[in-house]
């Protein structure tokens, strides 16, 4: 079945003076595909697959010529050959010269480059490489209509056309960026990854860079340290580290050097002076960047000395605390290449948007990091879901489409994305990531124009609604902050009665199509399907944290949360590419069952298992921030509210998600305070009263009546160290008195996420 028109007609774009080369028609063709006989892993299978294509686009299948005898015959005779790989580039001799005029020079890892050149009824498609042959053969299809959204036949859109033609081919092409590629990690599917990716101009170059280095300095640190302490700039232990790499290197083997997973600090005198040079504010320590930097270059320069003629490359992270740039001048030696890993700076919003100061940071530390790296700098990239282990839709091409072309802007090698591949959390990230790598100049609105019609069918009008909807709340927010705890600033009750209705009007315009008749009606059918189901997870799932963060309902929370975990199920079921969770396992509150598990037992200090509800205290209160930290000396517990000093903020929700920010518009850090008033009866006021905080991010500090009654402390001030249910029960019996009562609430947030975001309640503890 042909959705929206002739394909062939629009996307061929014919130049007038050609004559047409027909490759087929009604159903028949005389061309035939020529690859050599010892051709390379993809240089045949974009032979094969170009043969497979032509024929799911015109039901007609040409021949493969694969022996010098077969192409010879194929060349010799009246129909089109198309010549693929190597026995294009020897067939048209100017063909290596148009490859290298557009390729990369002198490339650090690979250049990749395509040329698509006809010459009468011969068609050539080439690369530089193996893997660019098969990009060469994708972009003929891509120009027919071929398209491949997401890994696997589900994300297959393939036309079927009553003509198949090529008028003027004259192209060639090659990216801005050698390192185009992505991993998929948390052991997401990788069924169809390796095809996805050369369809869509992605690569596997890669320098290894994980965490490595502990093996090699285990030895240097001191006796009951870790890892993360040992001397770093000091040559013992560049010496240390080198002897144990050389023979690796020396063999022309790359090699890790990546930071274990933490953060370091050094007993080293070397060290603590480098260190002292800057304070990381996102890590809330000393940068070790510079130490890193001295040792880095100790380590290839002695490889360089030792095995000059090595081309190995050394690997290494740039991350944790030593992410941002070393204070004193460095370049880094030739063999390094550098992974920058912004894990800490905004991931929503890209570079140069002004609603984001952070990426403004972020911006300068790239440059930087480019020019000490001589361009041999990969961007970590990642894309694994902000709103982590939740599974809903968590698009990034708001972001991506302007950090790629500042990406170019500064010279780097590439990026190397991490994905859980998690298709109802990422859904085109990755699609549009290839896209944009191979051209920055690409439009995304008109990719993702091209994409619904394809993909959807006579739904495509609604699910294009449907998705601006969700790209646009992604685009417009305010919140600059990763991970689940920013899903209610997002995905708004208002949002998801739009996105409902979308879906309505895309389920009537697809009703007339009947599934499992036509392969083409069945695709729009599933893939519908997947959006519902991955609608229902995520309604389930904000109708479970609005029970339970707005209105303190647990056995509502629950309830919901359990028909979540149904509806993913499901989900799953439908197919493994759409979740990751069954093969990883989920423990703990950082998971969408612990959280589950969390409200279950919020529940027993309500329903008179282990407590009964006293009060639940106001979804508003009264807030002012302390960035002078003067409230407590100034009595700001006793003081009446004064108008005008203090504003009206909501406890279901963080800070910085409400707008609080700082004067030069980053997420408000410092000491701020809540307060609301707790009115009480004789009966509410007596027994053993606790005050639970369900949850709260911050060290605080608790007055009751202008009396400091508690203090929270933290295992570690960096919000993700702690254990994720972020509750703070304190017990006040003889403090809450019948009538009126004043609770204050004092924090200190020296990073990221912010104050209070599930509503408090009063309890009265029963047994025990």
């Amino acid at each position: 079945m042909l959705w929206g028109g002739v394909f062939w007609l629009a996307l061929l774009g014919a130049q007038a003076g050609a004559a047409p080369l027909i490759i087929a028609r009604d159903g028949a063709t005389t061309a035939t595909v020529a690859v050599a006989a010892d051709a390379g892993r993809w240089e045949r299978q974009a032979a094969r697959d170009l043969v497979h294509y032509i024929f799911r686009l015109s039901n007609a299948r040409p021949a493969l010529a694969e022996t010098p005898e077969a192409i010879e015959r194929a060349l010799a005779g009246p129909g089109p050959v198309l010549l693929v790989g190597r026995v294009a580039v020897e067939r048209h001799p100017e063909l290596a010269a148009r490859l290298a005029a557009v390729a990369r020079p002198a490339p650090v890892l690979r250049a990749d480059a395509v040329a698509l050149v006809r010459r009468g009824r011969q068609v050539f498609l080439a690369g530089t490489n193996d893997d660019a042959h098969y990009y060469a053969v994708a972009e003929l299809l891509r120009r027919w209509g071929c398209r491949w959204f997401m890994p696997g036949d589900f994300g297959e859109s393939i036309p079927e056309l009553p003509e198949l033609r090529i008028d003027v081919l004259d192209h060639a092409h090659a990216p801005p960026f050698e390192v185009r590629r992505y991993w998929l990690s948390w052991l997401g599917e990788g069924a169809g990854r390796a095809e996805f990716m050369r369809r869509n101009f992605f690569n596997d170059l890669v320098v290894p860079n994980g965490h490595a280095l502990g093996r090699y300095t285990r030895a240097l640190a001191p006796a009951g340290g870790t890892v993360f302490n040992v001397p770093i700039a000091e040559d013992r232990t560049a010496e240390h580290v080198a002897r144990q790499i050389l023979p690796a290197y020396a063999a022309g083997k790359d090699v890790s050097l990546g930071m274990e997973d933490g953060v370091y600090s050094s007993d080293s005198p070397e060290d603590a002076a480098l260190a002292g040079l800057r304070y990381d504010k996102y890590v809330l320590g000393p940068s070790y960047s510079d130490a890193f930097m001295v040792f880095y270059n100790k380590v290839a320069a002695r490889l360089r000395a030792a095995a000059p003629d090595s081309r190995a490359r050394l690997g290494f992270l740039i991350y944790a605390n030593i992410t941002l740039p070393p204070v004193r001048p460095v370049l880094a030696e030739p063999a390094l290449v550098g992974y920058l890993a912004p894990i800490d700076f905004d991931p929503i919003h890209g570079i140069g948007d002004p609603r984001s100061p952070n990426r403004g940071e972020y911006a300068e530390v790239l440059r930087h990091w480019a020019r000490i790296m001589g361009g041999r700098l990969v961007i970590y990239d990642y894309d694994q879901s902000m709103l982590v282990w939740r599974d809903l839709p968590n698009p990034s091409i708001q972001a991506f489409r302007r950090d790629v072309r500042a990406y170019r802007e500064s010279g780097i090698l590439g990026v190397d994305t991490e994905s859980r591949g998690a298709l109802a959390t990422t859904f085109l990230n990755l699609y549009l990531r290839g896209q944009l790598l191979w051209n920055p100049e690409a439009d995304p609105e008109a990719l993702l124009a091209d994409f619904y019609p394809r993909f959807y069918g006579p739904a495509g009008a609604a699910m294009a609604a449907y998705w601006a909807e969700i790209f646009r709340a992604w685009d417009e927010t305010l919140v600059t902050e990763h991970e689940h705890f920013v899903a209610p600033a997002l995905y708004t009750p208002a949002l998801l009665a739009r996105l409902a209705r979308h879906l309505e009007s895309a389920t009537a315009a697809l009703a007339p199509y009947r599934p499992r008749t036509d392969h083409e009606a069945t695709q729009w059918h599933d893939r519908l399907r997947f959006t519902r189901l991955g609608f229902e997870v995520l309604e389930r799932y904000m109708e479970m944290v609005r029970a339970a963060a707005s209105e303190a309902d647990y056995a509502a929370a629950v309830r919901a949360g359990e028909g979540g975990l149904a509806a993913r199920e499901r989900l799953t079921d439908m197919n493994p590419a759409f979740t990751t969770y069954r093969r990883i396992g989920e423990k703990g509150p950082a998971w969408w069952p612990g959280e589950v598990r969390q409200y279950r037992e919020l529940a027993a200090y309500t329903d008179g298992s282990r407590g009964e509800r006293v009060a639940v205290l106001p979804v508003l209160w009264d807030f002012r921030t302390d960035p002078d930290d003067r409230g407590v000396a100034e009595g700001w517990p006793g003081q009446p509210t004064a108008p005008g000093e203090w504003s009206r903020l909501r406890s279901d929700l963080y800070l910085q998600a409400q707008g609080v920010l700082a004067p030069d518009g980053h997420s408000y850090t410092g000491h701020a305070w809540y307060r609301t008033a707790l009115e009480l009866t004789p009966e509410q006021a007596a027994g053993r009263l606790h005050l639970r905080f369900p949850g709260l991010f911050n060290e605080a500090w608790l007055y009751v009546n202008g009396e400091q009654v508690a203090h929270r402390p933290l295992a570690s001030p960096l919000w993700w160290r702690n254990d994720y249910r972020f509750e703070w029960d304190v017990a006040l019996a003889g403090k809450l008195r019948a009538g009126a009562n004043r609770i204050d609430l004092r924090i200190h947030n020296p990073h990221h996420f912010g104050g209070l975001f599930r509503r408090p309640f009063v309890y009265r503890a029963v047994g025990g």
